[in-house]
């Protein structure tokens, strides 16, 4: 969909995302023209704070919410702490949080560090080997102590969708505030807070060619939550501090735009990821991490590989030196040295967890994009092999056999 021609293939898209030229254009005039603070009374002030008045609505007609229910942040991280943290704020009795195994490090790290301090007991919910919470667990883990329920919407590192429908009216039963991490999923597939059983929920403007620096907590009208640090009496005296302007309007306007492409650009893109999957799993001794390539349970465009008896940090900078940008997991723990929490939870030996690359293509995608990334991996794939005496080689048929039944069976 872009005409744009680069010497390198980007696809690490479910890090950050170009921010659109359309996007830039609406952020530009709160740089140089309309630069007051939106706090302040002049005309400058006022006009800044029409153009945030107009970023809310218009995120909030995105996302199927009330502005009123929206508060701006400077990440989906922010958002993430600012819910868990302002709910436990409000609820000081409430001694109990449940999250999956599979959260994003802004929740999975905060709710380590309070259970470790004894400031709560914590439960990590059951997953399949595709990622998906089994409600079973949800039911009978909830207690009359229950902060809140924590759930990664769609999964940052192999695209797992959540039924979020159903986790919700788990929670409601129960009366337990359900947060998520929607900070893959806005502008990927159709949201409507208000039909969806949520109570919280995060989100940022990276993901989807916004800009960085940028997010939002949806906090639906009945939730009260408390601020988290002293100041002013922005975002409805909930996040103190004088607003984004820029990044705001640029938010906003890339949620616009990707929810009005919404069907237009997942053709395009599952289109690309399709053909960069049966390329790179024509590869012998490669497994697909997550549910089946272009399914409703799987985030378009993302694509999770685990190359077998090869390091995937060796098979990254390869791939980088020949110009091809991936990731071997969330960019928030990349240059950690334990394997991906996430693909261990899915049941991944840690050799294999290592052994793992994320490709995440977007609306700028292009089929040159694809075929170079199809033909450096293979050659990189190749020459790391060759120097690792670790491939046994009498299983070798078998184990290819076995990727092969194990990609058509996840993709018929």
């Amino acid at each position: 969909m872009s005409d744009t021609t680069h010497e390198y293939a980007y696809l690490d898209n479910g890090d950050g995302t170009q921010v659109l030229p359309e996007v830039l254009e609406a952020m530009l005039p709160y740089f140089t023209e309309s630069y007051g603070n939106p706090a302040s009374l002049h005309q400058l002030g006022l006009a800044a704070e029409e153009a945030l008045d107009e970023a809310r609505e218009s995120l909030a007609t995105s996302l199927g919410c009330a502005a009123s229910e929206l508060v701006f942040t400077s990440s989906a991280t922010e958002s993430n702490n600012l819910a868990l943290a302002g709910l436990r704020a409000v609820n000081p009795d409430k001694k109990h949080l449940i999250i999956s195994p599979i959260e994003h490090s802004s929740v999975r790290n905060l709710a380590k560090h309070w259970a470790k301090k004894g400031f709560l007991e914590l439960t990590e919910l059951e997953v399949d080997d595709e990622g998906r919470v089994n409600p079973e667990s949800l039911k009978q883990a909830l207690r009359p102590d229950t902060l809140a329920v924590s759930i990664i919407h769609g999964n940052n590192e192999i695209g797992t969708i959540q039924d979020i429908e159903t986790l919700g009216a788990i929670c409601r039963e129960a009366e337990v505030p359900l947060h998520i991490d929607a900070a893959q999923t806005l502008g990927k597939i159709p949201l409507n807070l208000h039909e969806l059983p949520v109570d919280l929920a995060s989100f940022n403007a990276h993901k989807l060619h916004g800009p960085k620096g940028v997010g939002a907590l949806y906090i639906r009208k009945r939730v009260k939550i408390r601020r988290q640090f002293e100041g002013g009496p922005q975002e409805g005296n909930v996040r103190p501090g004088t607003e984004n302007v820029p990044a705001i309007v640029g938010f906003a306007k890339a949620a616009e735009i990707a929810v009005r492409d919404m069907d237009k650009v997942t053709a395009h893109v599952n289109d690309l990821t399709q053909k960069l999957a049966d390329g790179l799993m024509a590869i012998p001794h490669v497994r697909l991490n997550g549910p089946a390539i272009n399914s409703s349970e799987r985030l378009p465009g993302n694509l999770n590989l685990t190359f077998k008896y090869i390091e995937g940090e060796a098979i990254l900078m390869s791939l980088n030196y020949q110009g091809v940008y991936v990731s071997s997991g969330s960019a928030c723990s990349s240059r950690a040295l334990t394997p991906s929490h996430v693909l261990t939870s899915i049941g991944l030996l840690h050799e294999e967890a290592h052994g793992s690359i994320r490709f995440t293509l977007s609306r700028l995608n292009t089929e040159a994009d694809v075929t170079k990334a199809i033909e450096v991996t293979k050659a990189a794939v190749e020459r790391l092999r060759a120097m690792t005496a670790f491939i046994p080689e009498e299983h070798s048929e078998r184990e290819s056999e076995h990727a092969t039944t194990f990609y058509k069976k996840k993709n018929d």
